[in-house]
């Protein structure tokens, strides 16, 4: 037995030192046959002056494009840090897909492990093997064979962004990104055109067109020149921007040496952005178009746009019409009514004054009198409106028919009137109007773009490395059981266990418990404590720093109630879950090791009081976004069942991430009402009245409990301590305290008719520095969570919504 047990040992070592060994973390360079995994976040190029990074970038729920940014993170907050994209209509899964440089020289992006074929590639090939693709001081990544041969670059491939010194030529182009939150292709263009101009277009699926410079003036006009053949701009550290077709332009802080981007704005313009160090901000130091409602295409047919200092840009829809997609200006608004064809009898038009709606003339008439062009409006079906302008340039009527409503603007300085055709009972409504759009809604651009990968990933036919991987595996597997028969005698009982451990935990790294001991310098440096568990910090052997939760041998749960929970983990992706990296199994000892959060649990900010207005506000819609996500977003309906401010940790920027699923319960979306659970499950003082008079338990108990959550936040009372002079000692009761005490509160208000008594209510050691709109928004919002009846509580994603819209309106501050 002895010799069979060594011969093992000796193949399982002998594979294994055969097997590649990744290297997770910070890289100069990337080297034949090396590759870029998203799974981890360290895994990225930097450059040498470490101004640069490039990697994997999360673009949406489990999406993620391989991207250049600027390194300082925070920059990311703004949006404005990245500068190229890859892949940015072909987002990644965030399990398996890695960015490859191939022994043949190409540079491949794969998706959940599918090679064939790549997401995105490089499309080189080299005789060299030594080939390596590193990113250089001024953003381009580089793809370089031996002797320096430049075999590809991101300078000749932008994306919306130009950096210093990278040139925008006649084969290259600049594409805006969808939205601020969606990096996809969007509907504007900055491009040469086939006359050497270098222009501004909209295209979309239905139309196009040019909007700077204007399509109506001629290139002398602007002081462009179509004479060159070059088709080159670049611009400088300094701030001067140079064109072939005479196009020059200064920032308005010209000379000074600074990093600077010029970026193509979702919403059309062009800004030049001037990197201010010392505030760690970028400033707009110079914008091709000062009057933003001249745009095309950005409020969408059928609505007008308008602008002033104060409010910025809005669009308005036309009377009779209705926005068609809430959160998005650019798909417009569409008729209320039904168009007619019978010769425009139950149709008439509605004046605007001072208004354009440029280009998309069905028909253009000279010397029409007004009744006439009226007249030819109504008798064409397809006519939505004339343009009217008495008396032109010279001297002349001029009538515009117009097929379609769009790149609609409101300004003073426009003489012209507009008719929109419309059915006689909504002019009837408006026409006494002083001002049409008086009553119409504004587009609500609240909503962000948030990339759900839709695809379905299939499995590939074995390769030679996965067979190899395969054959190690199966000889560890051989190896561990033999060695635990010949130590430990290890019962069938235990061997399932093992089975079970095969199927649900694949996805995971196993830490052995010397590497965790080894992290955690033999579990010296506690970080957290609770009734089942201790938290340890520790650094990997890859130099992450994780915390390692090392479960009390008095709360054993068997391996395969362990891994069923680990399974559950698994399943889980989300920007406010935290990242769980592995997990131990040692006798009766069960770890997980997670990302280690620099700024701790929220009990911790609310005892030490340094948590200010924005930032509770921010963990308040963090943590709803991350519930939300669990109880309707991810496959499984998971609930968390143990909220409270210990289970929630903050990261450096105070981003909030929901810890702790020990007490989840993993249950079927297809059932409407779940089944009891065996046990009481969470915390005194955050625990839903459900859990205490034995109902059914849902999803609304993760709602209460945040609820108890917030009002905590708010007025820094701890819901188990006693704010209200109630003798009853029953646990009930105890829970009732502080909410009782808040609804009393404002209940008193509610009958003398006086404004909240929000000082009364709101910690005062925030010294009235908060947003009183708001956080009356935020109370009213907390306690229809805490509402006894569960059908009465919203669901995390009304809360998540009611929340963004606070956000959106920013009142102004106390």
């Amino acid at each position: 037995m002895d010799m069979l047990f060594m011969v093992f040992v000796a193949v399982v070592i002998l594979l294994a030192s055969s097997l590649p060994v990744p290297s997770f973390s910070t890289r100069i360079s990337l080297s034949t046959g090396s590759s870029l995994d998203v799974r981890y976040k360290e895994d990225v190029l930097v450059s040498a002056n470490e101004v640069f990074s490039a990697g994997f970038y999360s673009v949406g729920v489990n999406a993620y494009c391989f991207a250049i940014w600027f390194t300082d993170q925070s920059l990311n907050k703004q949006n404005h840090s990245i500068v190229w994209i890859a892949n940015r209509d072909y987002p990644v899964n965030g399990k398996g897909s890695k960015l490859s440089l191939l022994k043949n020289g190409n540079l491949v992006l794969i998706d959940a492990g599918q090679w064939h074929p790549p997401v995105w590639e490089s499309v080189t090939n080299s005789n060299t093997s030594e080939v390596t693709l590193s990113l250089a001081d001024n953003g381009n990544l580089i793809l370089r064979a031996r002797g320096g041969e430049r075999l590809w670059q991101s300078f000749d491939s932008p994306t919306d962004t130009l950096l210093p010194d990278q040139p925008l030529t006649r084969g290259t182009l600049l594409v805006s990104s969808r939205s601020s939150t969606n990096y996809s292709s969007g509907f504007y263009k900055f491009r040469f055109d086939d006359y050497n101009i270098l222009r501004l277009s909209f295209s979309n699926l239905e139309v196009s067109s040019l909007y700077w410079p204007y399509a109506w003036q001629h290139p002398a006009e602007t002081n462009r020149t179509m004479y060159n053949s070059s088709r080159i701009a670049v611009f400088d550290n300094y701030g001067h921007f140079m064109s072939t077709d005479n196009l020059q332009f200064r920032t308005s802080d010209f000379r000074s040496r600074v990093w600077r981007r010029l970026v193509l704005e979702p919403d059309g313009n062009i800004h030049v952005y001037s990197l201010d160090e010392r505030r760690k901000v970028w400033e707009v130091t110079w914008q091709a178009i000062s009057q933003p409602c001249r745009i095309h295409g950005i409020c969408g047919q059928n609505s007008l746009c308008t602008y002033s200092q104060k409010f910025g840009r809005k669009c308005k829809c036309l009377p009779g019409h209705k926005m068609n997609v809430p959160t998005d200006w650019s798909y417009g608004c569409e008729p209320d009514f039904k168009p007619s064809d019978d010769g425009g009898s139950t149709f008439g038009f509605l004046q605007f004054s001072h208004t354009d709606f440029y280009g998309y003339d069905s028909g253009f008439f000279v010397n029409f009198t007004f009744d006439r062009c009226k007249e030819e409006c109504l008798s064409h079906y397809n006519c939505k409106g004339f343009l009217f302008r008495a008396k032109g340039s010279k001297g002349e009527n001029l009538c515009y028919a117009k097929s379609r409503l769009l790149n609609g603007q409101q300004v003073f300085d426009v003489h012209s009137f507009v008719y929109v055709k419309l059915p006689t009972n909504i002019i009837k409504i408006y026409e006494k109007k002083t001002n049409p759009l008086e009553d119409s809604p504004f587009l609500n651009c609240s909503g962000q773009d948030i990339i759900h990968l839709g695809r379905a990933y299939k499995k590939n036919s074995p390769n030679d490395s996965v067979k190899y991987m395969l054959w190690f595996i199966c000889a560890l597997g051989g190896f561990e059981m033999i060695a635990m028969a010949y130590f430990f005698s290890v019962n069938m009982g235990t061997y399932k266990s093992n089975q079970v451990y095969h199927q649900v935990a694949t996805s995971f790294k196993r830490f052995t418990y010397n590497e965790l001991k080894k992290a955690t310098n033999n579990f010296s440096q506690e970080i957290g404590r609770g009734s089942s568990s201790i938290v340890y910090k520790g650094v990997l052997q890859d130099n992450r720093v994780a915390a390692i939760k090392r479960f009390k041998e008095e709360n054993f749960r068997g391996e395969a109630e362990f891994l069923a929970e680990i399974s559950i983990i698994e399943r889980l992706n989300h920007i406010n879950l935290i990242e769980t990296w592995g997990y131990c199994i040692k006798g009766k000892q069960r770890f997980l090791v997670s990302e280690y959060m620099d700024n701790g649990s929220l009990a911790d900010n609310l005892s030490l009081n340094i948590l200010d207005w924005e930032k509770k506000y921010k963990i308040a819609l963090g943590t709803a976004k991350g519930l939300a996500y669990l109880h309707e977003e991810c496959l499984e309906w998971v609930l968390h069942c143990d909220v409270k401010p210990h289970n929630i940790l903050l990261d450096s920027n105070y981003e909030p991430k929901v810890a702790d699923f020990g007490l989840s319960k993993l249950l079927k979306r297809d059932v409407a009402r779940n089944p009891r659970f065996s046990r009481i499950r969470g915390t005194r003082g955050y625990m839903a009245p459900e859990w205490i008079s034995n109902q059914t338990i849902t999803s609304k108990v993760d709602v209460y409990s945040y609820g108890i959550v917030v009002l905590e936040m708010i007025t820094g009372r701890s819901p188990t301590t006693n704010v209200y002079d109630d003798t009853d000692g029953s646990s009930r009761a105890e829970q009732k305290m502080l909410v009782k005490w808040i609804r009393d509160k404002m209940q008193v208000d509610n009958v003398t008719g006086k404004a909240l008594p929000m000082m009364e209510i709101v910690d005062p050691r925030m010294n009235g520095m908060y947003d009183r709109p708001r956080m009356e928004a935020l109370v009213q919002v907390a306690l229809q969570c805490v509402e006894d009846q569960e059908r009465a509580r919203p669901t995390m994603s009304n809360v998540v919504d009611m929340l963004a819209g606070l956000d959106l309106h920013h009142p102004s501050q106390n």
